[in-house]
């Protein structure tokens, strides 16, 4: 039985199937993704989008989607699916699918009459190159393919138009053609393994639709230019492979680099695999060979607070320390060059954010547990030394260590946590002064790195850590636990607490170290079990608190308020589950497993083989936002690594 299989009654259904997307990147950047019936639904969309350096920071969809139709004794059956205004839907090419399948890789079995038509597509690795093969399985008579290319060579975040601007001009190249439709853009390439016709017929497909765009409140509607088309004869029992890409490539070497890009993939026949197969989609290894972690696809760049909460999970959890040492070493130059105050050379954004450093030292924790703590002091101990001496010294822009050995953050202007949505310039949730994530790292770091100190013979800044995590410790329970039995989420000295239930306490308990007694604890867990616990993760408000707002949809501004006041992130239920097998051990094995069920039941939904941004807090909790989020990944691998240690 399949793990990744869909019947043909779900895919010619235009309800179930349209919802359910794909996507595959080539682990430096560019990626393919459209839904399973292969119809564009968002301005994201597309066969190959790459990113275009030399124009600006984007991706960039070059080559929208390829509609093949099979001819059959002069009858033609188009397989290609577009959304036109009004709720068209044509050509409704998804009603011959008969199943798919991406157990290992995306495969359509399309029946049209008596032709049965395998399609299978790889993103080569480390290449801006698509591949599909196209398998006729059965046919009783002559078969024809053609295939028309529609391309729109924009940047992701835009909509293309008829234009005149636009070139038509082609070259003929082995076995296809390359064209480019704007100076700047590099050329694409569209080749086939086996000689073909191209027919040379310029038309702009108006009025294309993309409803995704249209539920956020977007523009959605754009038109697609098509060059022409290619047609060839394909007999019972071939294979032709299609390549698009930015480099030309020797067409006798098609089938042979697809077969040998199937071989590498491992196969998604469950959860777990599921998920490393989603880990890896966020690697990103640059042209000078760095390697990054991005925080999410479609949209999202590598940013420094994800990279840091997001890597234990994404390479300890499976083995991979290799790669972690790998981000750490860019990671660890982008830290030392904001540290020293100088231009970054590391393309990471929101290094500045006060929290980033605070995860590092949590990541680089983590990597101890792994490797062991020798290794982990030859790697980083002079990093751990330089982020607490800098942290200490008030060196950093927003961070400030109080007299009482707490951090002091200023948020009010500007989102400076993890919660981060603005409307009209100003945070949603403005957390300022005293923030609770912060100081329950800032407890866990000195704590360890007075371990860590000691364990290496530096005894005078054990000391000086140890009485540092002391007075913190103690100013953390004044400061943060109310008599209701939680912590507040932030504490602005010289105003009101803030009342509101939060996810945020939940590092007070979750971390290795924390200030909190067992009792208290065990308070903050419960409160966030009653309150904030959903099958998707903790709600980042509870339902009792004051602008609970829990339906992340509608148009942009109203989804900025509903961002952080009641939506369900997983990667909070990654340290909800590690704070529960802390306190309670084997006793929650079997509810926390339950608890994975949630996340387990998305790998077929949204995005397959990924879990989305975020949830809606009410049921039925619909995935929202981007559809593949790298915190999330990381902790369902790091929960499942915990839960495993746990039952024997």
């Amino acid at each position: 039985m399949s793990y990744l299989r869909f019947e043909k009654a779900l895919m010619t259904n235009l309800e179930e199937s349209l919802p359910r997307e794909l996507l595959r990147t080539n682990r430096s950047g560019a990626y393919s993704c459209s839904t399973i019936v292969d119809c564009n639904t968002r301005k994201y969309h597309g066969l190959l989008v790459v990113p275009v350096p030399e124009l600006d920071d984007e991706n960039h969809v070059l080559l929208s989607s390829l509609d093949p139709t099979v001819i059959q004794h002069g009858a033609e059956f188009n397989l290609g699916l577009h959304k036109y205004q009004g709720n068209n839907y044509s050509p409704k090419g998804h009603k011959y699918i008969r199943e798919f399948d991406c157990d290992k890789v995306p495969t359509t079995l399309y029946r049209v009459g008596g032709v049965l038509l395998k399609k299978e597509v790889v993103f080569q690795h480390y290449e801006d190159r698509i591949l599909i093969r196209y398998t006729l399985v059965d046919a009783h008579s002559e078969t024809t393919l053609r295939f028309r290319p529609f391309l729109a060579f924009r940047s992701v975040r835009q909509f293309t138009h008829e234009n005149s601007v636009a070139s038509r001009e082609y070259q003929e190249v082995e076995n296809g053609i390359s064209t480019c439709m704007y100076a700047g853009y590099p050329d694409l390439y569209m080749q086939f393994s086996k000689e073909n016709k191209f027919v040379f017929q310029p038309d702009w497909y108006r009025g294309i639709e993309y409803p995704k765009e249209q539920e956020r409140g977007y523009a959605s509607n754009e038109d697609l230019y098509v060059p022409g088309y290619f047609e060839m004869d394909i007999k019972k029992g071939e294979s032709i492979v299609f390549s698009a890409s930015t480099t030309a490539c020797k067409t006798g070497g098609l089938k042979a680099l697809f077969t040998k890009e199937v071989e590498e993939r491992s196969p998604r026949d469950n959860f777990f695999h599921c998920l490393v197969n989603a880990a890896h989609q966020f690697h990103n290894r640059t042209s000078k060979d760095e390697r990054y972690i991005l925080a999410g696809y479609p949209w999202f760049k590598c940013r420094a607070r994800d990279t840091f909460i997001a890597l234990p999970g994404l390479t300890l959890s499976i083995g991979e320390e290799d790669y972690f040492e790998l981000v750490m070493k860019t990671a660890a130059r982008g830290l030392n060059e904001f540290m020293e105050g100088k231009p970054l050379t590391a393309k990471i954004y929101e290094i500045e954010q006060p929290d980033v450093m605070l995860w590092a030292v949590w990541a680089i924790q983590q990597y101890a547990k792994h490797v062991g703590e020798e290794k982990c002091n030859r790697m980083y101990g002079k990093l751990l030394y330089d982020i607490v001496t800098y942290i200490s010294s008030n060196k950093h822009p927003n961070l400030r260590l109080m007299d009482n050995g707490l951090l002091y953050s200023e948020g009010k202007e500007k989102a400076v946590t993890w919660m981060n949505s603005t409307a009209n310039g100003r945070p949603v949730v403005p957390r300022t002064g005293y923030i609770v994530e912060f100081n329950a790292l800032w407890y866990n770091a000195l704590k360890f790195c007075a371990a860590f100190a000691g364990k290496f013979g530096d005894d005078a800044s054990a000391a000086t850590l140890e009485k540092r995590a002391e007075l913190c410790g103690s100013s953390f329970t004044e400061t943060f636990v109310n008599e209701y039995g939680y912590l507040f989420d932030y504490v602005e000295p010289k105003d009101m607490p803030d009342w509101s239930v939060r996810p945020n306490m939940i590092f007070a308990v979750a971390l290795d170290y924390s200030p909190l007694t067992s009792a208290q604890q065990k308070s903050v867990l419960d409160v966030c079990t009653r309150e904030l616990l959903t099958p998707k993760g903790l709600r980042s408000l509870s339902p009792k608190s004051g602008g609970y707002n829990p339906m992340y949809t509608g148009p942009q501004t109203q989804r900025d308020y509903a961002y952080h006041q009641g939506t369900a992130w997983p990667w909070l239920g990654g340290f909800y589950m590690e704070a529960c097998l802390k306190i309670y051990k084997r006793t929650r094995l079997s509810f926390l497993e339950r608890q994975m069920i949630g996340y387990e039941d998305e790998m077929v939904q949204h995005c397959l083989g990924t879990i989305p941004e975020l949830f809606d807090g009410n049921p039925p909790f619909h995935g929202r936002g981007a559809i593949s989020f790298a915190m999330n990944v990381a902790e369902a691998l790091r929960t499942l690594e915990l839960l495993e240690k746990f039952k024997y």
